[in-house]
């Protein structure tokens, strides 16, 4: 799980000599591309854009804070298609997709746009789906860790 943060904070303190704690996690992921991973939000920054010299882990460009400022924040219906139902979706300084590649699989949708791509057993959304009532996409992290025998 690579939760929602502040993805500059993360890369600093996680690529700091004294952690080395993304490279390493980075490292454990690519390892076994049947091992689950569920990034939210700057978890899906560092997923598309992990900036270590290996390839993104998952399928897709992603753009930092792409809808603007804290108060720009919002919540709407998504369309989870990877769950197979409608999400409460809650975006803060979300970041977005700009495309993704035919080997992604599209999770969520909100409206025309992606906010969820899946890449083999690596899923990475723009939004926040730990501020719901709903557990639905943590649930298929559960799931598919179980199933993955992770």
């Amino acid at each position: 799980m690579l939760p929602g943060g502040e993805s500059t904070t993360m890369r600093l303190t996680g690529n700091h000599d004294t952690s080395r704690l993304l490279p390493a996690l980075f490292e454990w992921i690519r390892s076994d591309s049947s091992r689950p991973v569920l990034g939210t939000c700057a978890g899906a920054i560092l997923l598309a854009d992990p900036r270590d010299g290996g390839d993104p882990l998952v399928d897709a460009d992603i753009d930092r804070n792409a809808y603007g400022r804290q108060a720009d924040s919002f919540q709407s219906t998504l369309e989870a298609t990877i769950l197979g139902r409608d999400f409460p979706g809650v975006f803060i300084r979300a970041p977005r997709f700009e495309s993704h590649s035919e080997s992604a699989t599209v999770a969520a949708m909100h409206g025309e746009e992606v906010v969820g791509v899946r890449t083999g057993n690596r899923l990475a959304l723009t939004f926040h789906p730990e501020l719901s009532s709903d557990t639905g996409f943590h649930r298929w992290l559960l799931e598919t860790a179980a199933g993955a025998g992770s």
